[in-house]
């Protein structure tokens, strides 16, 4: 099991939580190019802002999923206070890993992007179902979610 952070990535890391010698190197070459920011390894693929990138465990993508973190770093992303800003942000994110998949000749595989998303296209629409009517709601500046049927204005 990989913990929460092993802190910076190193090679060695890298191969004891069962990177291969193509993905490390690719991971390192990252690491020169965009000296700004930390790469750790750590329990799954997300980004820390300001400027930790976690590199989480192997799977077939990857590379693309470490792309997609770092997006969110080259982008300036730090947080949100509307749901559908963090869609938005998702989005911008898979929109530069695909520039970058360009440059390191990374196959953006449209398929796993749109699965990707999907995961946040259906936590919002989760999260804007009224629990009593089912009616989608609507979220105000406060962060907060208003049935339009079950609420008075």
């Amino acid at each position: 099991m990989i913990p929460r952070s092993t802190g910076v990535f190193t090679r060695e890391k890298a191969a004891q939580n069962g990177y291969g010698k193509e993905e490390i190197v690719f991971f390192e070459r990252l690491i020169r190019d965009f000296f700004d920011f930390k790469f750790v390894l750590g329990a799954k693929f997300s980004f820390r802002p300001p400027k930790t990138i976690v590199i989480g465990p192997p799977e077939p993508f990857s590379r693309l999923l470490v792309l997609h973190e770092l997006g969110h770093a080259v982008c300036g992303h730090r947080d949100f206070r509307m749901d559908v800003t963090r869609l938005k942000m998702e989005n911008q994110a898979w929109e530069e890993a695909k520039k970058l998949a360009v440059r390191y000749e990374i196959e953006a595989n449209e398929d796993v992007v749109q699965d990707e998303l999907d995961t946040y296209r259906d936590w919002l629409h989760q999260k804007s179902r009224c629990p009593i009517c089912g009616l989608t709601r609507f979220q105000t500046p406060d962060s907060q979610y208003h049935c339009p049927r079950c609420e008075s204005f």
